[in-house]
């Protein structure tokens, strides 16, 4: 008999508002006179007895607010989780293995268990071996990995053999802990002695003397990088540590957490940037499930044969498939638009904001253009797009339009009260099959926008904005705040926007996986961040690519089985051989 869980997410249940109680008053276990669905006591919420639930369906889908979920668990799970939430809700299985001397990646959604994850292996959460309300000690945890790699970690981190030191996800939460200045933080940790090589590694020698709620995201994440490397410890656990990075940044610091790990050293690092995780990682994990209802981890991979494993959404060994289709990466070739239609130019473009100068020379935005957009924070991509989209004005210089533009900004405005469905009802009468059912947006037509986290405000964003009757779509980083599953499917919906509507998107990003899917087109921007900016193109996709790459001084091939772009190694022989001939990027 397949093992079942029950979740509720209490704070979709609304009772009063689906007929008192709708799933309690159809459940067919309810109406034999048992007590399958009952109301809990507390917070007058539904409750699920998962041992006479018979995993008919009919709650689930009968619930007008998608508030429960019952779920027939994969047969190969034969343990209870390793840690559950409470009752009906989100259950673990099984934790990422930490390796000695190498950098070890874990790839998945978002809400299958990867923060929960490492919370658990850095200390921060106990778990409970699904026995809700209780905590396990070490020896229950040894007992319940046995023979496997986790029980020998587990054995030295009780013998004070394994030191821990953790960067949360959220690290915009630590100015509100901490109110003095960048540098009174990392002397206040330093227990290496090593804060002059970490803060000059990092870039951070410049805001030693600001407060931290005076940095950028950007910065934020280096400090937060540098108080978790000041620590002494021979295993770091980083999540999701390159967030509001540009692409540049995003390098480095991938560069420095390849270094931290050495033969008496181990990393473990949450990354959703595909390439970054390449880039930055030996061995994957791929963790797996349903969203908010429960996540699994899979055995080690190398890097290379778990991203391509992710991708094919298929798990051989454990003969298990977690997503229905395939991520395929085609190489398309740039279409000459000469003799098409021009949607948008420009000429002789100034804008000076501050201290900061925004120059672009000329160029013209054809009809069915998806056009990537790439350059370091600071530089003055989101000033010309705001130009772009008239909301900005030139001091200078010309921009020409023969179409309706749309936009989607930057940063989100959450403040409102009205509901999602309210906010997205003309995209919903329009684009239902083609935006709002791919993007899972009808499990949060009755959330409030104010109520919505990073990642679901971000889609809500895109599909209202792709909705929009226009020829020209601005999208500015579209990809902050989702999985890599979703980065994808968003990359993928654009595409079929651009070619069934016939019309054209720019984007602005920092994944070059995610822009590399999209766009047969890139502009960059050169010039120095929070000084000067210049936006040159657009560009066919590999001239443009190998300028960019060129002055990171890295370069991309195509992996031979998915032909997704990865980075070299630097000073690797393809590096070499690649700098060598002045192809950067293979389109």
């Amino acid at each position: 008999m397949a093992k079942r869980i029950c979740v509720v997410e209490r704070e979709k249940c609304h009772p009063t508002k689906c007929g008192d109680y709708l799933c309690k008053k159809l459940c067919p276990v309810n109406r034999t006179g048992k007590d399958c669905i009952t109301v809990n006591e507390d917070d007058k919420k539904v409750r699920i007895d998962e041992s006479l639930c018979t995993g008919c369906g009919i709650c689930p889908k009968r619930c007008p607010f998608g508030a429960l979920h019952i779920v027939n668990l994969p047969e190969a799970l034969e343990k209870d989780p390793i840690h559950r939430y409470g009752e009906n809700q989100f259950e673990l299985f099984s934790l990422p293995t930490p390796v000695f001397g190498k950098v070890v990646g874990i790839v998945g959604r978002n809400a299958v268990g990867k923060s929960t994850a490492i919370k658990i292996l850095a200390g921060v959460l106990k778990p409970n071996l699904g026995q809700v309300g209780g905590e396990a000690d070490f020896k229950d945890l040894i007992d319940y990995f046995k023979g496997s790699e986790i029980q020998t970690f587990l054995e030295k981190v009780r013998d004070g053999e394994i030191r821990i030191s953790y960067k949360p996800q959220q690290v915009d939460l630590i100015p509100k802990k901490f109110a003095g200045k960048v540098g009174d933080l990392l002397r206040g940790v330093n227990e290496t002695g090593e804060m002059d090589k970490i803060v000059s590694e990092l870039d951070l020698g410049n805001i030693l003397d600001r407060k931290l709620r005076e940095i950028s995201g950007g910065e934020l994440q280096r400090v937060a990088i540098a108080a978790t490397v000041l620590k002494k410890a021979n295993l770091y656990i980083f999540d999701e540590p390159t967030s509001y990075m540009d692409i540049k940044q995003r390098l480095k610091v991938s560069k420095f957490i390849r270094g931290l790990a050495k033969a008496d050293t181990a990393v473990l690092v949450i990354e959703h940037d595909l390439i970054i995780l390449d880039y930055m990682t030996d061995l994957v994990h791929i963790m797996y499930g349903r969203e908010g209802v429960y996540g699994i981890v899979s055995g080690l991979k190398s890097t290379r044969e778990g991203i391509n494993t992710f991708l094919e959404g298929y798990l051989r060994e454990e003969n298990i498939r977690f997503r229905d289709h395939t991520i395929k990466f085609e190489r398309v070739p740039t279409v000459d638009r000469g003799g098409s239609m021009v949607l948008c130019s420009w000429k002789d473009v100034e804008k000076r904001l501050d201290s900061f100068s925004l120059k672009a020379k000329g160029g013209e935005i054809f009809k069915n253009d998806v056009i990537g957009v790439l350059g370091e924070n600071g530089i003055g991509k989101t000033s010309f797009v705001k130009i772009l989209a008239g909301v900005l004005e030139a001091d200078k210089g010309s921009v020409g339009y023969e179409v309706t533009v749309a936009y989607k900004p930057q940063y989100l405005e959450a403040e409102s009260e009205a509901t999602v469905l309210e906010v997205l009802q003309e995209a919903i009468s329009k684009y239902n099959n083609q935006i709002i059912k791919p993007l899972n947006i009808p499990r949060l037509f009755m959330k409030k926008l104010n109520q919505l986290s990073g990642g679901e405000l971000q889609r809500v964003a895109i599909a209202k904005t792709l909705a929009e009757e226009a020829g020209l779509f601005l999208l500015d980083e579209p990809s902050a705040y989702l999985d890599v599953e979703q980065r994808l499917l968003i990359s993928k919906i654009i595409k079929q926007v651009a070619e069934e509507r016939e019309v054209t998107v720019l984007v602005v990003d920092h994944d070059l996986l995610f822009l590399d899917y999209l766009s047969n087109k890139l502009m960059v921007f050169d010039g120095e961040p929070a000084i000067s900016g210049e936006a040159k193109g657009p560009f066919k996709m590999e001239e443009g690519m190998n300028m960019f790459l060129k002055d990171l001084g890295i370069t991309f091939r195509r992996d031979v089985n998915s032909n997704r772009p990865r980075a070299n190694k630097v000073n690797s022989v393809k590096d070499r051989e690649q700098k060598k001939e002045g192809k950067y990027y293979y389109s």
